[in-house]
């Protein structure tokens, strides 16, 4: 948006723009049902930059994907994961170290288009959980010593995020697959939203 030529008349993806960043921040908590359906309107209707730019003034400004930094999860000693919802951000970097980590994905109903995932093996191993529908791409991939194990079937749903998987396997390696036996009874017990 030129906000430095207030009278200039918006285009429609100018309108667009402002209505989803209208959506992001109700759902992130920051406006009410009756205000976003307020703003939406006025930014369905409005003729220029002045009419739109009071409908995000009070917004932070959305940080671009590729602004963001890399959510940074480390194995270290005792081991770690990340399991059940959480927030998938869309470059993240793992680090087995020497107790090892897990990064699950099956609950966490993220709809990004891709997720970079540089992942370091070291001593005790990476092991990536993707839902059925998400497809990995591990050409990126340095198997290092203890070598990459690519479990998931290469059958992309539509909507379903395609992971791009890159980094070294050192030592213990990395592993990717969908959830075993036991992780898809407890998915069918208590179904992700």
């Amino acid at each position: 948006m030129t906000a430095d030529v207030p009278n200039l008349r918006v285009s429609h993806a100018e309108r667009e723009a402002v209505v989803e960043r209208l959506r992001e921040a109700a759902g992130e908590g920051r406006l009410e049902i009756e205000e976003l359906e307020a703003r939406l309107d006025a930014a369905l209707t409005a003729k220029t930059h002045a009419d739109l730019a009071p409908l995000v003034a009070d917004l932070p400004p959305v940080v671009p994907p590729s602004e963001t930094p890399p959510l940074v999860v480390k194995g270290g000693l005792n081991g770690a994961s990340r399991t059940g919802r959480w927030t998938v951000p869309p470059h993240i970097k793992a680090y087995g170290g020497a107790g090892g980590l897990k990064l699950d994905f099956t609950r966490t109903g993220c709809r990004l288009p891709e997720i970079e995932i540089e992942a370091h093996g070291q001593m005790a191993g990476v092991t990536l959980v993707v839902p059925d529908g998400w497809a990995v791409d591990t050409t990126g991939m340095d198997p290092g010593m203890g070598g990459l194990k690519d479990k998931t079937s290469p059958d992309r749903r539509p909507g379903m995020p395609l992971v791009r998987l890159t980094g070294n396997g050192g030592a213990a390696g990395v592993v990717v697959r969908h959830p075993n036996r036991w992780e898809r009874r407890k998915l069918e017990r208590n179904p992700p939203d």
